[in-house]
Protein backbone atom coordinates (compact mmCIF):
# COMPACT_ATOMS: atom_id res chain seq x y z
CA UNK A 1 0.00 0.00 0.00
CA UNK A 2 1.36 3.60 -0.96
CA UNK A 3 2.30 5.97 1.81
CA UNK A 4 -0.08 9.16 1.76
CA UNK A 5 1.06 11.91 -0.38
CA UNK A 6 3.40 9.83 -2.04
CA UNK A 7 2.49 9.98 -5.64
CA UNK A 8 3.24 6.82 -8.09
CA UNK A 9 5.20 7.57 -10.53
CA UNK A 10 4.69 6.42 -14.33
CA UNK A 11 8.11 5.46 -15.79
CA UNK A 12 6.40 5.30 -18.90
CA UNK A 13 6.19 8.69 -19.83
CA UNK A 14 9.80 9.41 -19.38
CA UNK A 15 11.78 5.94 -20.20
CA UNK A 16 10.98 2.90 -22.75
CA UNK A 17 10.11 -0.08 -20.67
CA UNK A 18 8.99 -2.67 -23.46
CA UNK A 19 11.86 -5.09 -24.36
CA UNK A 20 14.73 -3.32 -26.49
CA UNK A 21 15.71 -4.15 -29.79
CA UNK A 22 19.53 -5.23 -31.11
CA UNK A 23 19.38 -1.54 -32.63
CA UNK A 24 19.12 -0.20 -28.91
CA UNK A 25 22.21 -2.43 -27.49
CA UNK A 26 24.23 -0.68 -29.71
CA UNK A 27 24.80 2.30 -26.60
CA UNK A 28 26.25 -0.04 -24.48
CA UNK A 29 27.75 -2.41 -26.99
CA UNK A 30 31.19 -0.75 -27.77
CA UNK A 31 31.48 -1.20 -24.01
CA UNK A 32 30.21 -4.37 -23.41
CA UNK A 33 32.27 -6.17 -26.21
CA UNK A 34 35.97 -6.05 -25.06
CA UNK A 35 35.00 -6.26 -21.48
CA UNK A 36 33.49 -10.04 -22.28
CA UNK A 37 36.18 -9.87 -24.35
CA UNK A 38 39.07 -9.23 -21.33
CA UNK A 39 37.17 -11.78 -18.66
CA UNK A 40 37.63 -14.51 -21.81
CA UNK A 41 41.18 -14.28 -22.33
CA UNK A 42 41.48 -14.46 -18.54
CA UNK A 43 39.58 -17.97 -18.86
CA UNK A 44 41.80 -18.79 -21.52
CA UNK A 45 44.66 -17.78 -20.23
CA UNK A 46 46.96 -20.57 -20.83
CA UNK A 47 45.70 -20.95 -24.32
CA UNK A 48 47.93 -18.16 -25.57
CA UNK A 49 47.56 -18.78 -29.02
CA UNK A 50 43.76 -17.71 -29.09
CA UNK A 51 44.20 -14.31 -27.55
CA UNK A 52 45.64 -12.53 -30.81
CA UNK A 53 42.44 -13.86 -33.22
CA UNK A 54 39.83 -13.59 -29.81
CA UNK A 55 41.39 -9.68 -29.05
CA UNK A 56 40.98 -8.98 -33.18
CA UNK A 57 37.45 -10.27 -33.55
CA UNK A 58 36.56 -8.53 -30.49
CA UNK A 59 37.21 -5.27 -31.93
CA UNK A 60 35.76 -5.92 -35.08
CA UNK A 61 33.09 -6.39 -33.59
CA UNK A 62 34.05 -2.88 -31.26
CA UNK A 63 34.37 -1.38 -34.83
CA UNK A 64 31.10 -2.65 -36.55
CA UNK A 65 28.61 -1.52 -33.03
CA UNK A 66 30.49 1.84 -33.40
CA UNK A 67 29.93 2.53 -36.67
CA UNK A 68 26.18 1.35 -36.34
CA UNK A 69 26.08 3.69 -33.35
CA UNK A 70 27.51 6.66 -35.26
CA UNK A 71 24.84 5.92 -37.96
CA UNK A 72 21.58 6.18 -35.76
CA UNK A 73 22.83 9.16 -34.17
CA UNK A 74 23.73 11.04 -37.33
CA UNK A 75 19.78 10.19 -38.46
CA UNK A 76 18.35 10.48 -35.03
CA UNK A 77 20.44 12.76 -33.32
CA UNK A 78 21.48 12.25 -29.37
CA UNK A 79 20.10 8.90 -27.87
CA UNK A 80 20.53 7.79 -23.89
CA UNK A 81 20.02 4.59 -22.26
CA UNK A 82 19.46 4.99 -18.54
CA UNK A 83 20.55 1.80 -16.83
CA UNK A 84 17.75 -0.28 -14.16
CA UNK A 85 14.86 1.40 -13.38
CA UNK A 86 16.65 4.67 -12.44
CA UNK A 87 15.28 7.93 -13.93
CA UNK A 88 17.83 10.56 -14.93
CA UNK A 89 19.05 12.59 -13.19
CA UNK A 90 19.85 9.70 -11.11
CA UNK A 91 21.71 6.35 -11.97
CA UNK A 92 24.32 5.33 -14.53
CA UNK A 93 23.79 7.06 -18.18
CA UNK A 94 25.00 6.25 -20.77
CA UNK A 95 24.47 9.46 -23.08
CA UNK A 96 25.73 9.43 -27.01
CA UNK A 97 25.44 12.24 -29.48
CA UNK A 98 28.11 12.89 -32.39
CA UNK A 99 30.53 13.73 -30.68
CA UNK A 100 31.23 10.86 -28.69
CA UNK A 101 30.08 8.63 -31.37
CA UNK A 102 32.87 9.69 -33.60
CA UNK A 103 35.69 9.49 -30.98
CA UNK A 104 34.17 5.81 -30.07
CA UNK A 105 34.41 4.71 -33.71
CA UNK A 106 38.24 5.90 -34.38
CA UNK A 107 39.11 4.62 -30.86
CA UNK A 108 37.70 1.00 -32.32
CA UNK A 109 39.79 1.39 -35.69
CA UNK A 110 42.41 2.08 -33.94
CA UNK A 111 42.56 -0.46 -31.61
CA UNK A 112 41.89 -2.77 -34.23
CA UNK A 113 44.74 -1.86 -36.56
CA UNK A 114 47.37 -1.79 -33.63
CA UNK A 115 46.23 -4.81 -32.61
CA UNK A 116 47.32 -6.52 -36.00
CA UNK A 117 50.20 -4.99 -35.80
CA UNK A 118 50.98 -6.73 -32.10
CA UNK A 119 51.11 -9.87 -33.53
CA UNK A 120 53.92 -9.45 -34.87
CA UNK A 121 55.80 -7.34 -32.67
CA UNK A 122 54.34 -8.86 -28.88
CA UNK A 123 56.38 -11.80 -27.30
CA UNK A 124 54.01 -14.86 -26.30
CA UNK A 125 55.40 -14.39 -22.78
CA UNK A 126 53.46 -11.23 -22.78
CA UNK A 127 50.63 -12.57 -23.80
CA UNK A 128 50.63 -14.97 -20.85
CA UNK A 129 50.54 -12.01 -18.51
CA UNK A 130 47.59 -10.28 -19.37
CA UNK A 131 48.68 -8.01 -23.01
CA UNK A 132 45.79 -8.25 -24.62
CA UNK A 133 43.11 -8.15 -21.59
CA UNK A 134 45.00 -5.03 -20.38
CA UNK A 135 45.07 -4.06 -24.13
CA UNK A 136 40.87 -4.60 -24.45
CA UNK A 137 40.18 -3.13 -20.82
CA UNK A 138 41.82 0.20 -22.24
CA UNK A 139 39.83 -0.10 -24.67
CA UNK A 140 36.63 -0.60 -22.55
CA UNK A 141 37.93 2.57 -20.33
CA UNK A 142 38.47 5.09 -23.37
CA UNK A 143 35.19 4.14 -25.24
CA UNK A 144 32.98 4.37 -21.84
CA UNK A 145 34.75 7.83 -21.33
CA UNK A 146 33.12 8.89 -24.86
CA UNK A 147 30.01 7.82 -24.25
CA UNK A 148 28.76 8.29 -20.45
CA UNK A 149 26.27 10.74 -19.73
CA UNK A 150 27.56 11.29 -15.85
CA UNK A 151 30.58 13.03 -14.86
CA UNK A 152 31.72 11.28 -12.07
CA UNK A 153 31.80 7.93 -14.21
CA UNK A 154 33.38 9.79 -16.60
CA UNK A 155 35.92 9.81 -13.72
CA UNK A 156 35.69 5.94 -13.26
CA UNK A 157 36.60 5.25 -16.57
CA UNK A 158 39.65 7.32 -16.73
CA UNK A 159 40.11 5.29 -13.50
CA UNK A 160 39.57 1.84 -15.88
CA UNK A 161 41.75 3.23 -18.68
CA UNK A 162 44.61 4.69 -16.38
CA UNK A 163 44.90 1.31 -14.60
CA UNK A 164 45.18 -0.82 -17.91
CA UNK A 165 47.40 1.45 -19.26
CA UNK A 166 50.18 0.79 -16.11
CA UNK A 167 49.66 -2.88 -16.94
CA UNK A 168 50.36 -2.64 -20.68
CA UNK A 169 53.52 0.17 -19.63
CA UNK A 170 55.16 -2.07 -17.28
CA UNK A 171 54.70 -5.33 -18.76
CA UNK A 172 58.18 -6.77 -19.16
CA UNK A 173 59.74 -5.16 -16.18
CA UNK A 174 62.64 -4.04 -17.07
CA UNK A 175 64.19 -0.73 -15.32
CA UNK A 176 63.62 1.73 -18.48
CA UNK A 177 60.08 0.66 -18.60
CA UNK A 178 59.31 0.62 -14.60
CA UNK A 179 61.19 4.20 -14.71
CA UNK A 180 58.75 5.26 -17.30
CA UNK A 181 55.88 4.08 -15.77
CA UNK A 182 56.29 5.52 -12.52
CA UNK A 183 57.07 8.72 -14.23
CA UNK A 184 53.42 8.46 -15.88
CA UNK A 185 51.31 6.98 -12.97
CA UNK A 186 52.68 9.82 -10.67
CA UNK A 187 51.31 12.44 -13.25
CA UNK A 188 48.03 10.76 -14.01
CA UNK A 189 47.50 9.69 -10.32
CA UNK A 190 47.48 14.10 -9.62
CA UNK A 191 45.11 14.25 -12.46
CA UNK A 192 42.54 12.24 -11.31
CA UNK A 193 42.98 13.02 -7.84
CA UNK A 194 42.32 16.80 -9.19
CA UNK A 195 39.55 15.51 -11.16
CA UNK A 196 37.80 13.78 -8.19
CA UNK A 197 37.93 16.72 -6.12
CA UNK A 198 36.71 18.50 -8.42
CA UNK A 199 33.61 16.28 -9.55
CA UNK A 200 33.46 16.44 -5.33
CA UNK A 201 33.17 20.37 -5.63
CA UNK A 202 30.72 19.95 -8.37
CA UNK A 203 28.07 17.66 -6.26
CA UNK A 204 28.59 20.49 -3.77
CA UNK A 205 27.61 23.08 -5.75
CA UNK A 206 24.77 21.49 -8.00
CA UNK A 207 23.67 18.61 -6.35
CA UNK A 208 23.56 16.68 -9.25
CA UNK A 209 26.27 14.49 -11.27
CA UNK A 210 24.32 13.94 -14.63
CA UNK A 211 25.44 15.82 -17.31
CA UNK A 212 22.51 16.47 -19.15
CA UNK A 213 21.23 18.09 -15.64
CA UNK A 214 24.54 19.87 -14.91
CA UNK A 215 23.85 21.97 -18.67
CA UNK A 216 20.28 22.84 -17.56
CA UNK A 217 21.26 24.20 -14.00
CA UNK A 218 24.62 26.23 -15.30
CA UNK A 219 22.69 27.38 -18.68
CA UNK A 220 20.11 28.80 -15.92
CA UNK A 221 21.95 30.28 -13.63
CA UNK A 222 21.07 27.96 -10.76
CA UNK A 223 25.25 27.00 -10.13
CA UNK A 224 25.24 30.76 -7.54
CA UNK A 225 28.07 29.09 -5.86
CA UNK A 226 31.73 29.95 -6.92
CA UNK A 227 32.35 28.19 -9.72
CA UNK A 228 35.96 28.82 -11.05
CA UNK A 229 36.97 26.33 -7.76
CA UNK A 230 36.07 23.24 -9.68
CA UNK A 231 36.43 25.23 -12.93
CA UNK A 232 39.92 25.32 -12.58
CA UNK A 233 40.93 22.12 -10.94
CA UNK A 234 39.09 20.40 -14.29
CA UNK A 235 40.81 22.71 -16.21
CA UNK A 236 44.15 21.73 -14.68
CA UNK A 237 43.62 17.86 -14.70
CA UNK A 238 42.09 17.53 -18.13
CA UNK A 239 45.38 19.49 -19.58
CA UNK A 240 47.89 17.24 -17.30
CA UNK A 241 45.74 14.26 -19.37
CA UNK A 242 46.06 15.55 -22.74
CA UNK A 243 49.93 16.99 -22.26
CA UNK A 244 49.64 20.82 -22.69
CA UNK A 245 52.35 22.51 -21.77
CA UNK A 246 53.34 23.14 -18.72
CA UNK A 247 51.90 19.91 -18.12
CA UNK A 248 53.54 18.17 -21.05
CA UNK A 249 56.67 16.49 -19.39
CA UNK A 250 55.48 13.09 -18.19
CA UNK A 251 54.66 11.96 -22.41
CA UNK A 252 58.20 12.08 -24.03
CA UNK A 253 59.62 10.42 -20.58
CA UNK A 254 56.99 7.69 -20.54
CA UNK A 255 55.75 6.74 -23.50
CA UNK A 256 59.21 5.92 -25.66
CA UNK A 257 59.73 3.09 -23.18
CA UNK A 258 57.13 0.41 -23.65
CA UNK A 259 56.35 -1.76 -27.00
CA UNK A 260 55.69 0.56 -30.39
CA UNK A 261 51.99 -0.87 -30.22
CA UNK A 262 50.94 0.24 -26.73
CA UNK A 263 52.51 3.46 -27.79
CA UNK A 264 50.68 3.81 -30.80
CA UNK A 265 47.50 3.11 -29.23
CA UNK A 266 48.30 5.92 -25.82
CA UNK A 267 49.46 8.56 -28.42
CA UNK A 268 46.02 7.97 -30.18
CA UNK A 269 43.90 7.51 -27.22
CA UNK A 270 44.74 8.86 -23.80
CA UNK A 271 45.49 12.45 -24.44
CA UNK A 272 42.45 12.75 -26.62
CA UNK A 273 40.18 11.67 -23.94
CA UNK A 274 41.77 14.55 -22.09
CA UNK A 275 40.46 16.54 -24.63
CA UNK A 276 37.42 15.33 -25.58
CA UNK A 277 36.92 16.10 -20.95
CA UNK A 278 37.52 19.55 -21.83
CA UNK A 279 35.32 19.99 -24.89
CA UNK A 280 32.19 18.29 -23.19
CA UNK A 281 32.85 19.82 -19.55
CA UNK A 282 33.66 23.57 -20.97
CA UNK A 283 31.90 23.73 -23.93
CA UNK A 284 28.39 21.38 -22.84
CA UNK A 285 27.79 21.50 -19.17
CA UNK A 286 29.98 24.77 -18.42
CA UNK A 287 30.25 27.34 -21.40
CA UNK A 288 30.59 30.53 -19.34
CA UNK A 289 33.42 29.01 -17.72
CA UNK A 290 34.83 27.51 -21.30
CA UNK A 291 34.55 31.51 -22.07
CA UNK A 292 36.20 32.20 -19.16
CA UNK A 293 39.27 30.15 -19.99
CA UNK A 294 39.75 31.11 -23.18
CA UNK A 295 42.50 33.21 -23.30
CA UNK A 296 44.52 30.37 -21.10
CA UNK A 297 43.79 27.55 -23.63
CA UNK A 298 44.80 29.96 -26.34
CA UNK A 299 48.10 30.81 -24.36
CA UNK A 300 48.39 27.03 -23.77
CA UNK A 301 47.61 26.12 -27.22
CA UNK A 302 50.49 28.60 -28.93
CA UNK A 303 52.68 27.28 -25.96
CA UNK A 304 52.25 23.55 -26.40
CA UNK A 305 52.40 24.11 -30.40
CA UNK A 306 55.71 25.68 -30.09
CA UNK A 307 57.31 23.04 -27.64
CA UNK A 308 56.72 20.68 -29.81
CA UNK A 309 57.72 21.43 -32.31
CA UNK A 310 61.18 22.75 -31.24
CA UNK A 311 61.03 19.22 -28.61
CA UNK A 312 60.49 17.16 -32.39
CA UNK A 313 63.59 19.71 -33.89
CA UNK A 314 65.62 18.71 -30.51
CA UNK A 315 65.14 15.00 -30.56
CA UNK A 316 66.99 11.92 -32.36
CA UNK A 317 65.74 8.79 -30.32
CA UNK A 318 62.68 8.36 -33.40
CA UNK A 319 60.19 7.00 -30.47
CA UNK A 320 60.47 10.49 -28.04
CA UNK A 321 60.61 12.29 -32.04
CA UNK A 322 56.97 10.97 -32.30
CA UNK A 323 55.97 11.65 -28.25
CA UNK A 324 56.79 15.38 -29.50
CA UNK A 325 54.83 15.17 -32.24
CA UNK A 326 52.07 14.12 -30.14
CA UNK A 327 51.94 17.04 -27.64
CA UNK A 328 52.55 19.50 -30.97
CA UNK A 329 49.22 18.27 -32.43
CA UNK A 330 47.00 18.65 -28.63
CA UNK A 331 48.10 22.40 -29.35
CA UNK A 332 46.61 23.06 -32.35
CA UNK A 333 43.69 21.14 -30.83
CA UNK A 334 43.36 23.44 -27.97
CA UNK A 335 43.29 26.58 -30.87
CA UNK A 336 39.72 25.74 -30.91
CA UNK A 337 38.73 25.67 -27.46
CA UNK A 338 40.98 28.97 -27.41
CA UNK A 339 38.54 30.36 -29.78
CA UNK A 340 35.09 28.86 -29.06
CA UNK A 341 33.25 29.56 -32.06
CA UNK A 342 31.04 27.20 -34.36
CA UNK A 343 34.18 27.38 -36.49
CA UNK A 344 37.21 26.79 -34.51
CA UNK A 345 35.62 24.07 -32.62
CA UNK A 346 34.65 22.14 -35.52
CA UNK A 347 38.26 22.40 -37.07
CA UNK A 348 39.15 21.11 -32.88
CA UNK A 349 37.35 18.14 -33.43
CA UNK A 350 38.08 17.47 -37.23
CA UNK A 351 41.90 17.88 -35.79
CA UNK A 352 41.51 15.36 -33.45
CA UNK A 353 40.26 12.52 -35.39
CA UNK A 354 42.71 13.13 -37.78
CA UNK A 355 45.46 13.04 -35.08
CA UNK A 356 44.32 9.28 -33.51
CA UNK A 357 44.45 8.14 -36.16
CA UNK A 358 47.87 9.52 -37.74
CA UNK A 359 49.34 9.80 -34.25
CA UNK A 360 48.89 5.64 -33.90
CA UNK A 361 50.71 5.43 -37.65
CA UNK A 362 53.52 7.52 -36.77
CA UNK A 363 54.55 5.59 -33.70
CA UNK A 364 53.70 2.43 -35.59
CA UNK A 365 55.78 3.74 -38.29
CA UNK A 366 58.78 4.52 -35.99
CA UNK A 367 58.32 0.91 -34.54
CA UNK A 368 59.28 -0.42 -37.88
CA UNK A 369 61.86 1.51 -38.71
CA UNK A 370 63.34 0.48 -35.53
CA UNK A 371 63.12 -2.75 -36.04
CA UNK A 372 64.59 -2.97 -39.63
CA UNK A 373 67.61 -0.75 -38.51
CA UNK A 374 68.59 -2.40 -35.24
CA UNK A 375 67.90 0.93 -33.38
CA UNK A 376 65.71 4.20 -32.76
CA UNK A 377 68.42 6.22 -32.96
CA UNK A 378 68.62 8.81 -36.43
CA UNK A 379 72.37 8.62 -36.36
CA UNK A 380 72.32 5.01 -36.56
CA UNK A 381 69.26 4.30 -39.13
CA UNK A 382 69.99 4.33 -43.12
CA UNK A 383 68.96 2.18 -46.25
CA UNK A 384 65.36 1.35 -45.04
CA UNK A 385 64.34 2.88 -48.90
CA UNK A 386 65.77 -0.55 -50.27
CA UNK A 387 64.94 -2.53 -47.26
CA UNK A 388 61.29 -1.92 -47.63
CA UNK A 389 60.49 0.32 -50.70
CA UNK A 390 56.50 -0.09 -49.50
CA UNK A 391 57.46 1.05 -46.25
CA UNK A 392 59.26 4.26 -48.03
CA UNK A 393 55.92 4.57 -49.59
CA UNK A 394 54.14 4.59 -46.32
CA UNK A 395 56.29 6.46 -43.97
CA UNK A 396 55.87 9.75 -47.08
CA UNK A 397 52.04 9.44 -46.05
CA UNK A 398 52.23 9.69 -42.57
CA UNK A 399 55.03 12.35 -42.78
CA UNK A 400 53.36 14.71 -44.92
CA UNK A 401 50.37 13.57 -43.14
CA UNK A 402 51.75 14.80 -39.79
CA UNK A 403 52.78 18.12 -41.30
CA UNK A 404 49.32 18.63 -42.15
CA UNK A 405 50.56 18.70 -46.18
CA UNK A 406 47.81 18.19 -48.86
CA UNK A 407 46.41 15.37 -50.05
CA UNK A 408 46.43 14.33 -46.64
CA UNK A 409 44.02 14.64 -43.69
CA UNK A 410 46.05 17.21 -41.23
CA UNK A 411 45.33 20.02 -43.83
CA UNK A 412 41.64 21.05 -43.25
CA UNK A 413 41.52 20.86 -40.10
CA UNK A 414 44.29 23.21 -39.90
CA UNK A 415 42.96 25.55 -42.49
CA UNK A 416 39.46 25.59 -40.93
CA UNK A 417 41.91 26.64 -37.69
CA UNK A 418 43.77 29.36 -39.15
CA UNK A 419 40.56 30.85 -40.66
CA UNK A 420 38.77 30.80 -37.40
CA UNK A 421 41.90 32.11 -35.52
CA UNK A 422 41.91 35.51 -38.38
CA UNK A 423 38.74 36.08 -37.88
CA UNK A 424 39.07 36.47 -34.09
CA UNK A 425 42.15 38.50 -35.52
CA UNK A 426 44.13 35.87 -33.28
CA UNK A 427 47.40 37.03 -35.73
CA UNK A 428 49.69 35.26 -33.49
CA UNK A 429 47.93 32.10 -33.15
CA UNK A 430 47.89 31.83 -37.14
CA UNK A 431 51.51 32.69 -37.10
CA UNK A 432 52.07 29.89 -34.40
CA UNK A 433 50.58 27.28 -36.61
CA UNK A 434 52.37 28.36 -39.15
CA UNK A 435 55.42 28.03 -37.80
CA UNK A 436 54.65 24.72 -35.86
CA UNK A 437 53.76 23.28 -39.55
CA UNK A 438 57.00 24.28 -40.95
CA UNK A 439 59.40 22.91 -37.75
CA UNK A 440 57.62 20.05 -37.81
CA UNK A 441 57.72 19.04 -41.58
CA UNK A 442 61.79 19.88 -41.01
CA UNK A 443 61.91 17.53 -38.22
CA UNK A 444 60.18 14.86 -40.18
CA UNK A 445 61.62 15.24 -43.42
CA UNK A 446 65.02 14.74 -41.45
CA UNK A 447 63.38 11.56 -39.71
CA UNK A 448 62.09 10.40 -43.52
CA UNK A 449 65.87 11.61 -45.35
CA UNK A 450 67.78 9.85 -42.53
CA UNK A 451 65.70 6.78 -42.32
CA UNK A 452 65.41 5.70 -45.58
CA UNK A 453 67.48 7.71 -48.16
CA UNK A 454 70.64 8.36 -46.02
CA UNK A 455 73.07 4.34 -46.84
CA UNK A 456 72.86 1.59 -43.92
CA UNK A 457 74.69 3.22 -40.65
CA UNK A 458 74.98 -0.55 -38.77
CA UNK A 459 76.48 -3.23 -40.62
CA UNK A 460 74.41 -6.14 -40.98
CA UNK A 461 76.60 -8.41 -38.34
CA UNK A 462 75.76 -6.08 -35.77
CA UNK A 463 72.42 -6.49 -36.09
CA UNK A 464 71.75 -10.11 -37.46
CA UNK A 465 70.48 -11.30 -40.36
CA UNK A 466 68.56 -8.72 -43.11
CA UNK A 467 65.22 -8.65 -41.27
CA UNK A 468 61.65 -8.55 -43.64
CA UNK A 469 59.20 -6.38 -42.93
CA UNK A 470 55.77 -9.14 -42.50
CA UNK A 471 52.41 -8.21 -43.54
CA UNK A 472 51.17 -7.91 -39.81
CA UNK A 473 53.86 -4.38 -39.49
CA UNK A 474 53.31 -3.51 -43.01
CA UNK A 475 49.54 -3.74 -43.25
CA UNK A 476 48.43 -1.41 -40.33
CA UNK A 477 50.41 1.26 -41.44
CA UNK A 478 49.38 0.99 -45.23
CA UNK A 479 45.88 1.40 -43.39
CA UNK A 480 46.20 4.53 -42.25
CA UNK A 481 47.72 6.37 -44.68
CA UNK A 482 44.90 4.85 -47.19
CA UNK A 483 42.21 6.34 -44.15
CA UNK A 484 44.01 9.62 -43.93
CA UNK A 485 44.42 10.25 -47.59
CA UNK A 486 40.70 9.72 -48.10
CA UNK A 487 40.13 11.84 -45.39
CA UNK A 488 42.30 14.41 -47.31
CA UNK A 489 40.67 14.00 -50.66
CA UNK A 490 36.93 13.50 -49.78
CA UNK A 491 36.82 15.60 -46.16
CA UNK A 492 32.91 16.14 -46.79
CA UNK A 493 31.47 13.53 -44.54
CA UNK A 494 34.20 14.08 -41.63
CA UNK A 495 34.26 17.73 -41.88
CA UNK A 496 30.45 17.37 -41.58
CA UNK A 497 30.67 15.11 -38.68
CA UNK A 498 32.86 17.62 -36.77
CA UNK A 499 29.92 20.51 -37.25
CA UNK A 500 27.52 18.71 -36.62
CA UNK A 501 29.48 17.35 -32.98
CA UNK A 502 30.44 21.16 -32.64
CA UNK A 503 27.05 22.29 -33.03
CA UNK A 504 25.55 19.84 -30.82
CA UNK A 505 28.05 21.09 -27.93
CA UNK A 506 27.14 24.57 -28.13
CA UNK A 507 24.05 24.88 -28.40
CA UNK A 508 23.32 21.64 -26.23
CA UNK A 509 19.25 21.51 -26.57
CA UNK A 510 19.27 17.92 -28.24
CA UNK A 511 21.72 16.21 -25.74
CA UNK A 512 19.77 17.75 -22.72
CA UNK A 513 16.41 17.43 -24.12
CA UNK A 514 17.18 13.38 -24.86
CA UNK A 515 18.80 12.56 -20.87
CA UNK A 516 15.86 15.07 -19.63
CA UNK A 517 12.66 15.01 -22.14
CA UNK A 518 10.30 18.15 -21.23
CA UNK A 519 7.61 16.95 -19.11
Amino acid sequence: MAAAGVTKIDRSLAMVTEALSAWDWLVIAPVALPFLGAAALLILRKRIAWHAPASIGVMLLMLAANIGLLIRVWNEGPIHMAMGSWLPPFGIVFAVDTLGAIFATITAFTGLVCAIFATAEVEATEYRYGYFTFYLLMLAGVTGAFLTGDIFNLYVWFEVLLISSFGLLALGSNPIQLDGTFKYAILNLVATTLFLISVGLIYGIAGTLNMADLAVKARSGELAAPVMSFGALLTFAFLMKAAAFPLNAWLPASYHVTRSTSAALFAALLTKVGVYALLRTLVLLFPELGQTFAPIFLIAANATMLIGALGLLASSDIRRMVGWAVISGIGVILVGLGIGEMAALSGAIAYAVHSMVVMAGLYLLAGAMGWLSGSDSLFKMGGLAVQSPGLLLCGLGIVLATSGLPPFSGLWPKAILVEAALSKNAYLTVVVILVNGLLTTIALGRLFAFGFWREAQLERTEIGATPVLSMSRMAPIAIIVMVSLAFGLYPEPWLAASRQAAAGLLDGAAYINTVLPEG
